[in-house]
């Protein structure tokens, strides 16, 4: 994926040839640089188009049982508010829920305008400290979830994959559609082979419909991958394709024990009203990470 600055030097270099009194002296010549620039713009249109869109959201619980699952949970009930109070709307598409109401891992797809944009560096290892309920010896407990942002593609084929690369595996839903969903293999998961990268879909009531939604979501997250990586070639940095849930790689601490406070350690942004935080108040840290 070339980057913005290569594309906006390839644009100039055409306009400048285009400017040339013999352009036009060998057509079919012409005519291809005239269809180049336009694919080079719709390019540079396309790095970052995607944050004007909707976006899919997971949440995947660390290792820690309860306590990180009911941190998944938690989680996801500061990001509902968070998507209540600006008029998002959000859907369930899959979920692995524990007999606690917490959630192994959960996915939703967020509806709005410039959702993605908005929430694409929540992205990250988030880490809770407080006193486990789970406990009945009342230790304090760190538990670690990770937050997933990717854009919601419209269509199937933005991401070129080869058919060979991906596994697809169907099994019964639990999503809608009553006794007759159950009874066939209506959910669908896809492995993307060579990253090891995983979407499962049961939201819809058709075979056929879960997998053209996880197709979708699986180029996404390629997407993700790729942009990812461009970035990180950008500022000169490596960056791993899997991303370990644990201490050392959290964007966000939120400490409810021995003192309160919630704090990106990107950005710095810190403050001591928790409860208004896992309330949904995330602008403060969503504005300060826009130059991420």
């Amino acid at each position: 994926m070339a980057s913005k600055e290569e594309i906006e030097n390839k644009i100039r270099i055409l306009e400048e040839r285009m400017q040339r009194p013999d352009f036009w002296n060998d057509k079919d010549s012409a005519q291809g640089a005239v269809k180049e620039l336009q694919n080079l713009k719709d390019e540079l249109e396309g790095v970052g188009k995607y944050d004007k869109g909707d976006a899919l959201m997971t949440i995947f619980s660390g290792a820690g049982g309860d306590d990180a699952e009911d941190f998944s949970k938690i989680l996801l009930d500061m990001y509902m508010k968070f998507f209540d109070k600006k008029k998002f709307s959000y859907t369930v598409l899959h979920k692995n829920e524990n007999d606690h109401g917490g959630y192994r891992n959960i996915t939703l797809e967020v509806v709005g305008r410039g959702v993605y944009g908005m929430l694409k560096n929540e992205s990250g290892v988030h880490r809770l400290v407080r006193i486990s309920p789970f406990n009945a010896k009342k230790l304090r407990h760190t538990s670690f979830s990770m937050v997933e942002v990717i854009p919601k593609f419209e269509k199937i084929g933005e991401v070129k994959i080869p058919p060979e690369e991906i596994r697809i595996e169907y099994s019964k839903s639990s999503g809608p559609g009553g006794q007759n969903v159950n009874k066939r293999e209506t959910a669908v998961r896809l492995v993307h082979i060579p990253t090891n990268i995983a979407v499962h879909v049961e939201s819809e009531r058709s075979q056929a419909q879960n997998r053209d939604r996880a197709m979708q979501m699986l180029e996404a997250k390629l997407f993700k991958l790729l942009d990812d990586e461009r970035k990180a070639k950008e500022k000169g940095m490596y960056i791993s394709k899997t991303t370990s849930i644990e201490w050392g790689n959290q964007i966000r601490s939120y400490v409810l024990h021995p003192y309160k406070m919630v704090k990106d350690h990107r950005t710095e942004v810190e403050t001591a009203q928790v409860d208004k935080v896992l309330n949904g108040d995330l602008d403060e840290f969503i504005e300060a990470e826009k130059g991420l």
